[in-house]
């Protein structure tokens, strides 16, 4: 599996990034995904041999300012389709961007993983969907819990107006860790992440959930 654009806040194990045996890009299928999926999309590859799957990700901190994820995702078609890809599937769910995603899919006739976020699909879509006491929790996944400082406490100014704390999260009720790998370090992390933002904290393995699904039907 060829890997492109890996954002600066994504680290991979050097296994994971080498290139797999070479295929025409009319035989690959050019995916591109969230910078906040990356580890998730290279491992469900790595472990079902798909690679066929070129992958090209885009920046994870888009998600504090959807306004960029589809203007960055029409970019990316182009440029894919401008290096010969005809075979595109984005790894994104809608992601915040209030249906702007499906916009572009059907304008640009390719598809997407379904949900509405990767809580969702991590989960998986139906199963969530039917959980009525998740309304008050605030989630993380593994790139959450490793990247809880960059992308949750500075964005929204935390380090700097703790008060702001109760004005965000004020309505919720517990952090909920949806795990994707059984790691204890990330669940410290995350429990610290509940303890910081005074919320009870529940732990919930979820494995790759529907992303292993919607990569083996693309």
């Amino acid at each position: 599996m060829d890997v492109d654009h890996m954002g600066p806040e994504i680290l991979l194990p050097e296994e994971a990034a080498s290139p797999a045996k070479e295929r025409s890009t009319s035989e690959k299928v050019h995916v591109i995904a969230c910078g906040a999926i990356a580890r998730e999309v290279l491992a469900v590859c790595r472990q079902n041999n798909l690679d066929h799957i070129h992958l090209n990700c885009l920046p994870g901190i888009w998600h504090a300012y959807p306004q960029k994820i589809v203007p960055g995702l029409e970019q990316a078609i182009r440029e894919a389709r401008d290096a010969g890809f005809s075979r595109i599937f984005l790894a994104y769910a809608d992601c915040g961007t209030g249906g702007g995603i499906d916009e572009l899919c059907q304008r640009e006739g390719v598809e997407r993983i379904a949900g509405p976020h990767c809580y969702s699909f991590f989960t998986g879509n139906e199963r969530f969907a039917e959980r009525d006491d998740d309304v008050f929790s605030f989630f993380l996944t593994d790139f959450l819990a490793r990247q809880f400082e960059a992308f949750v406490v500075e964005p929204l100014g935390l380090d700097r107006h703790p008060q702001l704390k109760e004005m965000y999260f004020g309505n919720y009720r517990k952090l909920v860790y949806l795990s994707q790998e059984e790691d204890e370090a990330l669940q410290r992390k995350a429990r610290e992440a509940a303890d910081f933002l005074g919320l009870e904290y529940e732990y919930r393995f979820t494995g790759y959930g529907d992303l292993r699904h919607a990569l083996h039907s693309v």
